[in-house]
């Protein structure tokens, strides 16, 4: 064998090995290329075998007839830019007259098919173009987030998306969520990588964790309050609704309304505020919400009734004052009680895990979008941590969580323990955090047994 032939050898043995054991590697080193001469050499016939093209205008039909040429071939969506990314290829393309949008979308399978791709999404951009994602392997299996992400105030790169991108939790565009998943679906997996990325941030955690604290308890010193049952939660309730009065009184004050300062300098929230009056914005993070909702008798039943009204008074009016809701449980679903149907509307953002019903996912997705809640359906047991995230507008995503320990999210706690906030209000919830304990040292030392 000569040398070159060995060398080849060896390339395509690498390549073998790296799409085997690092589909990520692969793609960087050989896939990309692959891919992209796959698409330019494919994709005049892709596009008719797929019915993406148009039939030529009549003037060039005329002009083919007096010239007495051959009449022309339809014509297909022009190619505005082709870009490679860490997962895949981004295929920007101009629509000819005539053409829509959901006639690419519905194609998506089929361009998926005929340019040997995993996946393929599209979105509008703008009206007559449209951007097709191509993922060039199971981004989900293994999921690495960038190592440059585009967090900003409030906003957390938490999961990472089907066709590549970050799946980011944006509080000041969907100020309260509602997040679903049966036991050992990566429920928590996804509220810790919340955590840790709302840390570093100048913001209140409070959370209220009805499994005796053993979810949220660990990651207490990065929390202004917690409540490990429903007593001290519907205290800790009526507390925020209290801050949140106090915050709109302050808003009041600031507000500037005269006919000197113009529209745009007029306080509506907090974020309308000079930052040295800006008071800290606040996340709840309710861990399992049905606990809150149970009742077996007529005191538990007040306390409920308590809990749920103090709930929806902060998902209706929190978000001017800069209280954001975040809950999430097993089950949610109208057999709660009243209260939740309403609480249930104002959660804008819908993440839902693997359901153990189908009338889980409905209640997540059924007001939004029916193909959300097949979707939340299909995700296989052994797939912990895939979701479906949704919104009020009907789009829908498939994402999945790093994995990330309680150990991690302590640590990272742990490091930004500092920035946690002292809110007046919320003192008496503030976690009782013992020092850190030195390393057990045995008092004696057992002598070696001698015969």
């Amino acid at each position: 064998m000569t040398a070159f032939t060995v060398a080849l050898v060896l390339v395509v043995a690498a390549a073998g090995l790296l799409r085997w054991r690092r589909p990520a590697w692969y793609w960087l080193t050989f896939g990309v290329t692959f891919a992209a001469l796959r698409v330019l050499f494919r994709y005049a016939s892709v596009m008719d075998a797929c019915g993406l093209t148009v039939p030529p205008s009549r003037w060039r039909l005329a002009l083919a007839r007096i010239a007495d040429r051959p009449a022309p071939e339809s014509r297909v969506p022009r190619i505005l830019r082709l870009r490679p990314t860490r997962t895949g290829l981004v295929l920007r393309l101009k629509l000819r007259p005539g053409q829509d949008a959901f006639d690419v979308a519905a194609a998506s399978d089929r361009l998926r098919h005929s340019f040997s791709m995993y996946g393929v999404t599209s979105r509008e951009v703008r009206s007559g173009v449209v951007e097709l994602r191509m993922t060039g392997y199971d981004v989900l299996k293994r999921v690495q987030m960038p190592a440059k992400t585009d967090p900003r105030p409030m906003r957390v790169p938490v999961a990472l998306r089907e066709d590549g991108s970050v799946h980011y939790r944006d509080y000041r565009a969907v100020p309260h969520a509602l997040t679903l998943g049966a036991t050992e679906s990566g429920k928590s997996v996804y509220q810790r990588n919340l955590v840790a990325g709302l840390a570093p941030m100048d913001v209140a955690l409070v959370g209220i964790d009805c499994k005796q604290g053993v979810e949220l308890f660990p990651l207490a010193r990065r929390f202004s309050a917690l409540a490990d049952n429903p007593d001290t939660a519907a205290e800790l309730l009526d507390a925020l609704v209290d801050h949140m009065q106090g915050v709109y009184q302050l808003i009041r004050a600031e507000q500037r309304i005269s006919v000197a300062v113009p529209d745009a300098d007029i306080a509506a929230d907090i974020w309308d505020l000079p930052e040295e009056l800006r008071p800290v914005p606040v996340v709840v993070l309710v861990d399992e919400v049905a606990e809150l909702a149970l009742f077996a008798n007529k005191e538990e039943e007040k306390r409920r009734d308590r809990i749920i009204t103090a709930l929806v008074r902060l998902a209706q009016l929190g978000r001017a004052a800069g209280i954001y809701l975040e809950i999430c449980g097993q089950r949610f679903g109208s057999e709660l009680g009243k209260g939740i149907t309403m609480l249930r509307a104002q959660l804008t953002g819908r993440t839902a895990h693997r359901v153990n019903d189908e009338t889980s996912a409905n209640m997540a997705f059924g007001d939004i979008s029916p193909d959300a809640v097949l979707a939340a359906i299909q995700i296989p047991a052994e797939l912990r941590g895939v979701a479906i995230a949704c919104d009020s507008t009907g789009g829908w995503h498939r994402i999945r969580a790093p994995h990330t320990s309680l150990r991690q999210a302590v640590n990272v706690c742990n490091k930004h323990a500092d920035r946690t906030p002292a809110l007046p209000v919320l003192q008496p919830f503030r976690p009782a955090v013992a020092a850190p304990s030195a390393p057990r040292v045995p008092l004696s030392k057992a002598a070696p047994v001698t015969a």
